[in-house]
């Protein structure tokens, strides 16, 4: 049966807060969605073929033959870029009773890209979000959040050859400040009154999958080191939901979780904190706040924490003479959800009433 109109459901990004790599462990970590969102419209095929646009990929109209995995034989690249789209696909199929008809699909993450480089708010967890939500409706069938989370994370595992905590899909799913352990359902929490969060560009991005994979070979060329290391970070990591309710102690925990992890990178030799991270760490540090690496770290957005006693304008001032550029970005957003594409007031906004948190 054909669909009376598109389809739109959209995901927001993620960034860590506390937790990243030791959550990878079976740690807690804390992350915020945030109002970076990608989009995914589904219409239906004029003829018996899936097509696929996703511009952020370099890919237009590309032909997926009737069943929309496209085929077996196609170069690395394209094989690498549609590795979401068919990990996606190939779930909801398993899932479903009904077979989809051919579809177009368009996907769009240009709100995770920066001057042509990727920001690292986990565009593919909001992509495995958003279409698994898009590709359900289009079946007909309803799913709670629950069980789309686990859908799609286990949909991005696949992409990714079975890596990830699938804390960024779970915060793309359900929106929002969560606590996340691996594989158990998120709980939702609130930011604190006096702790304001700001979302800094740090470089060019980086890949997650290789920074992660650097921790994991020294790993094993150092266990007991890895050990120490990692159970440093968990350690730290388990204060961090109680830590949350108080700005005082939530800075003071986001700078001693980045100087466990500064030094996880100096054993792992993996590149997850830069010498830009140092150097803005050091800045924000002679003004009483804090800065960090969020997420896998390297080139990506880091974050910088304050308390009513820092004078953030003079902290702004500085970053700003450092070219450090924060960027308006809004905590808190809401999760996945259906659009109406044809009203721009129905897309999901961030719960806050400012850019950043406070």
């Amino acid at each position: 049966m054909s669909m009376a109109g598109p389809i739109v459901a959209s995901a927001p990004g993620k960034l860590f807060l506390i937790g990243e790599y030791a959550v990878l462990e079976g740690a807690p970590a804390i992350l915020s969605a945030v109002d970076r969102r990608a989009r995914v419209t589904l219409t239906d095929s004029d003829d018996e073929y899936w097509h696929l646009t996703a511009p952020n990929l370099d890919i237009d109209g590309l032909a997926l033959g009737v069943d929309g995995r496209g085929p077996a034989e196609i170069d690395a690249s394209l094989a690498d870029r549609l590795r979401v789209y068919r990990a996606v696909l190939a779930r909801v199929v398993a899932h479903i009773d009904t077979p989809l008809p051919p579809l177009n699909v368009h996907i769009d993450t240009t709100d995770f890209a920066r001057d042509g480089h990727k920001l690292g708010l986990g565009s593919s967890a909001a992509v495995a979000a958003a279409l698994s939500r898009a590709l359900l409706a289009r079946a007909g069938v309803e799913v709670g959040h629950a069980e789309l989370a686990e859908l799609a994370i286990a949909a991005h595992r696949d992409a990714q050859n079975g890596t990830g905590s699938g804390g960024d899909v779970a915060t793309a799913v359900y929106g929002g400040i969560i606590g996340y352990t691996r594989d158990t359902a998120p709980t939702p929490l609130a930011w604190p009154p006096g702790l304001s969060g700001l979302v800094v560009v740090t470089g060019t991005g980086a890949s997650t999958t290789d920074l992660v994979g650097r921790v994991y070979e020294y790993g094993k060329r150092e266990p007991a080191g890895f050990a120490s290391d990692i159970g440093r970070l968990a350690a730290l990591a388990e204060n961090a939901a109680e830590d949350l309710g108080q700005a005082v102690r939530f800075v003071r925990l986001a700078r001693e979780f980045f100087e466990a992890l500064i030094a996880l990178d100096h054993h792992a030799k993996a590149g997850i904190v830069s010498e830009r991270h140092h150097e803005l760490h050091a800045t924000a540090a002679r003004h009483g706040a804090v800065f960090k690496s969020s997420g896998a770290g390297g080139g990506d957005v880091g974050l910088l924490f304050t308390t009513p006693n820092v004078d953030e304008t003079a902290l702004r001032r500085e970053f700003d003479a450092a070219g450090a550029d924060i960027i308006d970005l809004g905590f808190a957003a809401p999760g996945v959800a259906l659009e109406n594409e044809t009203d721009s007031s129905a897309a999901p906004r961030a719960t806050t009433g400012e850019r950043g948190l406070r």
